[in-house]
């Protein structure tokens, strides 16, 4: 049985925070994120994880989290970004892993954006699930509203809906805090469900200059689009930041488990 009480080292976290020896293969921005986070026990995230991955807890807890933000400049290196295909809104929901490694890591349950050519190409190289989905972003004096329709079987779901502001003076999280476990993840995991291989790559930015939200709507429907029960209430934890230029490094094959 896996004792999900055995938590990661902080050094095996701020190991991540370095700047990968691996070449750049894609330049972005993610700007406008909101983080809402729910608490759920472990046993429910290590029940949907492939082979290779164990559920990464925070004082015993995993958490699940709903993101929406903004993606601009999406362009491989040496290429120019092209406005139709490199800007557009993106939100996915998310939980906290690491591998047999020990390296702490970002698992999706799915990523939802309106850009098609984008989608194909994530499905089909990054092995990660992305969605097509309608999407709007709006920009007021000082709130983002952001609304989803997932396409399924040629029509749209319902709509999500959020809408939130920054508030306060931006601040990196502390090693250690909650706000370091949830926000400061330069790893993601992808499975070839076909293949049975896992996958890790990696991002690199500077931290996130995070912010208070206040937060007027949101959607848990996120969770039951991708099996999971919706939970009981708001989100246990909201941070919002302004965003980061970020830069992608090669997916890696994940050596399996010997033995």
């Amino acid at each position: 049985m896996t004792d999900y009480k055995s938590e990661l080292p902080l050094e095996a976290r701020r190991r991540e925070r370095h700047r990968p020896d691996s070449p750049v293969v894609m330049y972005q921005r993610w700007s406008e994120l909101l983080f809402l986070h729910w608490a759920v026990p472990p046993e429910v995230v290590q029940a949907g994880l492939p082979e290779g991955l164990t559920v990464d807890t925070y004082e015993g807890q995993a958490w699940i989290g709903v993101v929406p933000f903004l993606m601009h400049g999406v362009r491989p290196r040496g290429l120019p970004p092209v406005p139709a295909l490199s800007n557009f809104p993106e939100l996915n929901l998310r939980t906290y892993v690491y591998d047999h490694i020990g390296r702490p890591g970002v698992w999706f349950y799915s990523l939802d954006t309106p850009n098609s050519v984008a989608n194909w190409i994530a499905r089909t190289f990054f092995h990660l699930n992305y969605r097509t989905a309608r999407m709007e972003v709006r920009h007021g004096e000082r709130e983002i509203d952001c609304r989803s329709e997932l396409k399924q079987d040629n029509r749209f779901d319902e709509a999500q809906h959020y809408r939130w502001r920054r508030e306060g003076r931006a601040f990196e999280a502390e090693p250690g805090s909650l706000e370091f476990f949830l926000a400061e993840r330069y790893r993601l995991f992808a499975y070839d469900w076909k293949s049975r291989r896992l996958f890790s790559g990696r991002v690199h930015h500077v931290p996130y200059p995070l912010q208070a939200a206040k937060v007027s709507q949101y959607s848990k429907r996120l969770f039951s689009l991708s099996d999971l029960e919706e939970p009981d209430g708001g989100p246990d934890h909201t941070l919002c930041s302004a965003g980061v230029p970020i830069t992608v490094h090669p997916l890696a094959r994940v050596a399996p488990i010997q033995g």
